[in-house]
């Protein structure tokens, strides 16, 4: 039976869906942008900023969960603009050491919600 879990640690939803949902051992968690849950503002600073961000909305989320960063078995980053590639790397690498990195995609579309310029989902155990 699936199990819908959300945080006041990380933004609510902004559409008709769930911040995660557990099923069988494993977490599903929605796409994350960079809102501050706090404040509801986006946070556009830097790109470094915006993921910094994202990353602290997953975080929050897994760990209501009871999952963690350590447990994340895949990764989807979508970014608007694919020369922010290694930036946007520096800051993921500060949270997915190589020795938990998560299998990922990253992948350049043309619009975001909210027109950010990240966003990441990921796919974890419990």
């Amino acid at each position: 039976m699936k199990q819908i879990i959300n945080t006041p640690n990380a933004p609510a939803p902004i559409g008709p869906y769930n911040q995660s949902v557990a099923f069988n051992g494993m977490l599903f968690v929605s796409g994350q942008i960079a809102i501050n849950p706090e404040t509801g503002d986006l946070v556009l600073d830097s790109i470094e900023a915006e993921t910094h961000r994202v990353l602290q909305n997953l975080r929050a989320i897994l760990e209501a969960a009871g999952s963690s960063l350590e447990k994340v078995l895949k990764a989807t980053v979508f970014v608007k603009d694919m020369n922010l590639f290694g930036r946007i790397n520096a800051i993921y690498g500060e949270y997915f050491k190589p020795e938990f990195a998560p299998a990922r995609e990253l992948v350049q579309v043309s619009e975001l919600p909210k027109f950010v310029n990240i966003e990441i989902s990921v796919i974890a155990t419990l």
